[in-house]
């Protein structure tokens, strides 16, 4: 499959913090770790791939601003482009050498999403997308699943932790959802969640508390292969309510609904 120019430069950084990560992940327990806060870890690893997927994207692409996950905003001369970066997707999963994280880095152009990577470097899965391209894992064109019926679905979650989100909310919405469903499913990384959905792995995926690097490049990917992607409220303001609700048409419809449904008080 022939790449444009962008893609390849944003697959060029993913792999290249990914070499990093797979090194790392081999030292896991090794590694210093510190508390962001509550249940939240950053790593030397999570801060050596930021570092690598900013220098590489901005050698290549001069000028273009950044939304990173531990650096935070950082201006460039460019307002008409942003990357939305996330290191190290699943730092907790790497931590425990899970072998579920990711590099996730997406390409804004006036605010719109036009590019996005997504790299599982454990298991060597490579998950691409550009605005009216489609989307592709290691190559192969994505498409969302299409089964229709709840009761034929497996949903992915995230579910929060400590210090983090709505515990009795969450626990609504499992209890609304999983008596539909096949099976639900929480592996600990968005990023990967909401590309396994594009892949067709997953029927339908849904968190709150998210934020736009976890999603950015996992929501054009399910665009691209054909699925529907809001926030709760059934509009497209994922980033600002950091919550996200994905699938084909029918099972993101009958998510929304189910979702939806009266939460508890905190």
């Amino acid at each position: 499959m022939a790449r444009s120019a962008i893609i390849n430069v944003m697959v060029q950084a993913a792999m290249k913090a990914g070499r990093s990560l797979a090194r790392d992940f081999g030292e896991v327990q090794n590694l210093q770790v510190s508390l962001k806060g509550p249940g939240d870890y950053v790593s030397q690893a999570d801060r050596k791939a930021e570092q690598i997927v900013h220098d590489e994207l901005a050698k290549a692409r001069p000028g273009y601003s950044f939304l990173m996950e531990e650096s935070g905003t950082v201006a460039g001369d460019d307002p008409q482009h942003r990357w939305l970066v996330d290191p190290l997707d699943g730092t907790t999963n790497f931590l425990h050498g899970i072998p579920l994280f990711a590099v996730s880095i997406a390409l804004e152009r006036q605010g719109q999403l036009v590019a996005g990577v997504i790299y599982n470097p454990a298991m060597d899965e490579l998950y691409t997308a550009e605005r009216g391209g489609g989307a592709f894992l290691n190559d192969r064109r994505m498409r969302v699943a299409a089964r229709s019926q709840m009761s034929d679905t497996v949903i992915g979650t995230g579910i929060p932790h400590l210090g983090r989100g709505h515990h009795g909310r969450a626990l609504l919405d499992l209890r609304n959802v999983m008596g539909e469903t096949s099976g639900i499913r929480r592996l600990g990384a968005a990023a990967l969640d909401i590309a396994y959905v594009a892949a067709g792995r997953l029927d339908g995926f849904w968190e709150d508390d998210l934020k736009p690097w976890d999603t950015a490049a996992g929501i054009l990917m399910v665009r691209e292969a054909g699925g529907f992607v809001t926030d709760r409220d059934g509009k497209q303001n994922m980033f600002d309510t950091g919550s996200i609700i994905c699938g084909n048409e029918a099972i993101h419809r009958s998510l929304l609904k189910l979702l939806q449904k009266t939460a508890p008080p905190a």
